[in-house]
């Protein structure tokens, strides 16, 4: 089992940046896929990003490519959102997921376990 903790989220402008970060405790974090969602008010979670074991792939929603980036460091049990160019439609609550086995690219019904969310608001 894996505990996932989200930090990193808060109020920034249209045009601004946030890095979301993603602390994992438990069994070993380089075994895990990993990924970030969101939820906006009123809609569903949706995929964002996810990313492989190593770190040598990642994927993403066709809206936030070449805005998004995500990245781990497994010495340090660490997943990374770096969110720049930021729009107001990206304001939600922030998620970190982990799938235990499979392909790296997974959706929510997929993902095995999740932190509690953070919150990034932008505004116009």
């Amino acid at each position: 089992q894996v505990q996932l903790v989200e930090s990193g989220g808060g109020l920034v402008q249209a045009g601004g940046s946030l890095r979301l970060s993603c602390a994992a405790s438990g069994r070993t974090f380089s075994s895990y896929a990993m990924g970030w969602f969101r939820q906006a008010p009123g809609k569903e979670r949706e995929f964002v990003t996810t990313i492989s074991r190593s770190g040598g792939s990642t994927y993403y929603e066709d809206s936030v490519k070449g805005r998004f980036s995500i990245s781990r460091d497994n010495a340090k049990n660490t997943l990374y959102l770096q969110m720049n160019s930021l729009k107001p439609e990206d304001t939600a609550v922030y998620y970190c997921a982990a799938r235990a086995s499979g392909s790296y690219y997974f959706t929510t019904d997929q993902a095995n376990y999740w932190g509690q969310g953070t919150q990034v608001t932008v505004s116009s």
